[in-house]
């Protein structure tokens, strides 16, 4: 600056700076310091100076705060200094520009400049990757030339965009952070998408205080580490793989070595996270554990043994303080799809483990404490769902007989009816949300109150309770009944107005938005109109040729919609009665339909367990929404203040809420029970076979009431299990379309058939083989009784059809008769199968749902709602045998006949001796 003309310099570095600064005014000068970052401290807050480099902050500080109007300085940086940020402003001479990245078009130069090869998707997708920064695409473009030929698709299909020298780069910017800012990059890469800071301090372990962590986040922002949005703080995707790189690597070390760290202050997934989040955090995060790890141990019983060793030493050290620990062994041990029986889980710090799908028998929490865990709630199959006014609240009815009452963000529980109801087949919510109505099979209307859980019965109906529905003002509540009536009940007094509308079951009421018309769906294949202060049918609305199981209501009161099982969804004209528009697309009996708040969208579910989304405008089906593996019986839209969320519940036990703009699944309440719908005795007696809604096929030792296998394979619930009658194998039919062949000295499924028909409710060997073959009775949902020779898979004959909602089928001993039980007509038919002759037909006063044949061939028992009958085979009723609560789903007779068994809903198998003296 003086031409050399001045070498003796100050000695302090105050005045050293004023001489340079005197010499900057004299002159004009650009002055650049480039790669400024070096001067700065690692393991620090952003901006601090290594040291003996102090000096610098000093001349950043009078660079900025003195004027000279001559000189221009330019600084680069990744990490902007404390006095920068004190400096800057957008109308003071110090500016701070934050680099974004190449455009679409600039960067595209450098690709194309590097000679690689792509369509413009993959092109555009490399380029965001690394947010367009021009030196991390040189160096990517350079490995893709080496490693890929220049071929980007192949480079995208490694799935890594972490590698080299952009490796390198983002090591020396991560190794420069201090431990509260590297933690937190951790839990921003577990976290997959923004997050706001107190989202982030409540996960933080061991706890730190807000302002700190303000201060990492401020100080990452100045390392250009983060990026931020009004969804909160995330990372860029190149950032994002490296740290999670990273953190697997520590946690697959830690395991190994049983120095646990990582493994203790950070968990692998978080259980009550969004759905698709924790999806992603098992493709990403978990399995890659698992790959490594399997590889290192070899076998995943000494990988689990290794786990075992992890949980000793989680309880002798790390017991009295919280931690992430048992919750990573449980997600690892349930990823590797480990039996969790006889596990010890006690005294421990179980946090984000995920149960909701795992068996639970004799595993052992005692002591432990349990947060932000998920387990399986118990409930059973989901009928009915639906939101309360402000969206806070979803009640849902259930096959256990059970009203619950969930919080909606959280997935929390609140209450859960008291008594037994049987089944709930519907719950509505008042408008005002103080109270909501339930339909049930015991023929009543109950009225509950939200906040004091109280229960008001409105009985009328002599059928059990389809549908319920409020009327827009809350003055009215309609139901409708297997009775074939509809009841207007005045909410304040209590009564009722009766309307004979229909010719069959009323399975579905919904009120216009004006209050004054109600629209009703039959199984008389029709939809009906009604005036609510009269009664009056309006208008009747024909052209679905099965039955209408669910109506609803448009928000601007022009449009009906209604879902048959005739497979399709119509729109109907409110006022002139006509179709508008016949929705096509199901492919199986439709259960529930319901209208977006804003009317635009309808939502449609079905026996096919998909929930469609459809443009009412156009009728094309917008979205396809995937992820129930059973019927759907109850959709609902949340209401307006919160459009976009759409419940769905299902026969599997499952609640699901979803985003209706992405598709994605934000939650999922998983429920358990073990309502037991099957069971049968091998020919020796000494094993019972089960099988209910948890999808499994149990094997039972007689005496000592052991589990001796679970055979796992159905993905739906188990309708019927029965033994071959040489007892080698057990055959299973289930609600997923598929019968199976079970092998049970090994528990190997030996054959898989896959039926045509929806659903197998009832399947039995016949005791005898004919000409050398084993014939196979089915009944399916088309309720045909079918005979099958097992050896070919060839059909050889189908009994007339003579009843409705056949359920269950039985040979004799001696192989000759087929008893055939049906619900619909409350009657146990006998048949002469060889010659499809009708014998006998006995009536019960309830829906029969089991029968089974005594070993002597003459005594026969059935099961209806509540009760077990034994019958001669002449057709009289010999005895009666009460001790259930809920319908009986299964029956049998041990092989020497001197034990009979009954599964039933109340989820008990009840052993009697069916001695007709003393039964």
């Amino acid at each position: 600056m003086s031409n050399q003309q001045e070498t003796n310099l100050p000695e302090t570095v105050d005045g050293k700076i004023s001489r340079l600064i005197e010499y900057l005014r004299s002159s004009r000068c650009l002055l650049i310091l480039d790669n400024f970052d070096a001067l700065l401290k690692s393991g620090k807050r952003a901006g601090n100076y290594r040291e003996g480099y102090e000096g610098y902050g000093e001349l950043l500080q009078r660079l900025g705060e003195v004027p000279h109007h001559q000189v221009v300085w330019v600084l680069t940086r990744r990490e902007k200094p404390l006095e920068i940020v004190v400096l800057e402003g957008e109308t003071v001479p110090v500016r701070a520009l934050q680099l974004t990245g190449l455009k679409q078009a600039e960067a595209q130069e450098i690709v194309n400049a590097k000679g690689l090869a792509g369509i413009p998707d993959e092109i555009k997708k490399l380029i965001e990757y690394y947010r367009g920064n021009p030196l991390a695409l040189k160096i990517a473009a350079t490995s893709i030339q080496d490693l890929f030929a220049g071929n980007i698709s192949d480079f995208l299909k490694q799935e890594t965009v972490v590698f080299n020298g952009i490796f390198n780069l983002l090591s020396q910017q991560v190794h420069r952070l201090s431990d509260l800012e590297a933690q937190v990059m951790y839990w921003l890469a577990i976290n997959r998408e923004p997050v706001s800071p107190s989202e982030l301090q409540v996960d933080i372990i061991p706890t730190v205080s807000k302002q700190k962590l303000l201060e990492a986040l401020e100080s990452l922002r100045q390392r250009s580490l983060i990026e931020t949005s009004a969804a909160g703080f995330t990372q860029q995707p190149v950032v994002m793989e490296y740290m999670t790189e990273q953190f697997i690597e520590k946690i697959c070390e830690e395991i190994i070595t049983e120095e646990l760290s990582f493994f203790i202050i950070y968990p692998i997934i978080q259980a009550q996270t969004k759905d698709y989040l924790r999806r992603s955090q098992i493709r990403i995060i978990l399995e890659p554990i698992l790959d490594r790890l399997t590889t290192k141990f070899i076998t995943t019983e000494y990988f689990a043994q290794k786990l075992k060793q992890i949980i000793l030493k989680l309880r002798s050290e790390f017991s009295t303080s919280p931690g992430y620990g048992g919750g990573n062994v449980i997600n690892l041990l349930c990823q590797l799809k480990i039996d969790l029986t006889g596990y010890d889980f006690s005294h421990l710090a179980v946090c984000q483990a995920y149960l909701a799908d795992m068996n639970l028998y004799d595993v052992n929490f005692a002591h432990a404490y349990l947060d932000k865990s998920v387990f399986a709630e118990t409930f059973g199959g989901i009928w009915s769902l639906a939101f309360s006014p402000d969206g806070q609240l979803l009640a849902t009815g259930d096959m256990n007989g059970k009203i619950n009452l969930w919080q909606v963000q959280t997935g929390k529980k609140l209450f859960t009816s008291k008594e037994q109801l049987s089944w709930v087949w519907c719950v509505a919510f008042s408008p005002d949300g103080k109270t909501f109505a339930s339909g049930n099979t015991d023929q009543t209307v109950k009225l509950w109150d939200v906040s004091t859980e109280r229960c008001l019965n409105l009985q009328g109906h002599s059928g059990m309770v389809r549908s319920v529905a409020f009327s827009p003002n809350g003055k009215t509540l309609a139901s409708g009944s297997d009775d074939q009536t509809i009841n207007l009940w005045d909410i304040s007094t209590g009564q009722g107005l009766t309307v004979q509308a229909h010719t069959d079951s009323v399975h579905s009421v919904a009120f216009s938005a004006q209050g004054n018309i109600l629209a009703s769906g039959s199984f008389d294949h029709t939809v009906k109109l009604c005036d609510t202060s009269t009664g009056q049918v309006l208008k009747t609305l024909q052209g679905h040729t099965n039955a209408v199981w669910a109506v609803a209501c448009s928000p601007d009161g022009k449009t009906i919609a209604s879902g048959s099982l005739d497979s399709s969804v119509k729109l109907w004209d409110i006022n002139t009665g006509e179709c508008l528009r016949t929705l096509q697309g199901d492919t199986n009996w439709v259960y529930s339909v319901a209208f977006s708040p804003d009317g635009n969208i309808l939502a449609s579910s079905s026996e096919d367990s998909l929930v469609k989304l459809w443009d009412i405008h156009t009728g094309c089906c917008v979205r396809t929404l995937q992820g129930h593996t059973s019927r759907v019986f109850s959709v609902a839209f949340a209401p307006s203040g919160n459009n976009q969320m759409l419940a769905s519940g299902d026969n599997d036990r499952t609640i699901k809420l979803w985003d209706i703009n992405t598709g994605e699944c934000l939650k999922t309440v998983q429920g358990y029970t073990n309502t037991v719908w099957s069971v049968a005795f091998s020919p020796e007696g000494n094993i019972l076979a089960s099988g209910g809604e948890d999808c499994l096929v149990r094997l039972w030792d007689i005496n000592t009431g052991e589990c001796l296998k679970s055979l796992p394979g159905h993905t739906d619930s188990i309708w019927s299990v029965t033994f071959s009658p040489d007892g080698q194998t057990i055959a299973s039919s289930s609600g997923d379309s598929t019968d199976k062949l079970w092998n049970i000295s090994t528990g190997q499924c030996r054959q898989t058939f896959q039926t045509s028909i929806p659903m197998v409710r009832s399947i039995a060997f016949n005791p005898v083989s004919v000409a050398s073959s084993q014939i196979l009775a089915t009944i399916g949902q088309d309720h045909a009784v079918n005979l099958w020779n097992i050896n070919t898979g060839c059909c050889l004959k189908t009994l007339p059809r003579q009843h409705d909602h056949t359920l269950a089928v039985t040979f004799s001993p001696q192989g000759n008769i087929l008893a055939c039980s049906s619900r619909a007509d409350s009657v146990v038919s006998l048949w002469d199968w060889s010659n499809g002759e009708c014998l006998h037909l006995q009536e019960h006063t309830g829906k029969v749902f089991s029968v089974a044949f005594h070993p002597d061939g003459d005594l026969i028992a059935s099961g209806d709602d509540c009760c077990v009958k034994l019958w001669n085979v002449k057709g009289q009723c010999l005895k009666e045998l009460q001790g259930h609560t809920m319908r009986i789903g299964s029956i049998a007779f041990s092989p020497n006949g001197n034990t009979l068994i009954s599964g039933s809903g109340d989820q008990r198998l009840n052993y009697g001796i069916p001695t007709l003296d003393n039964a």
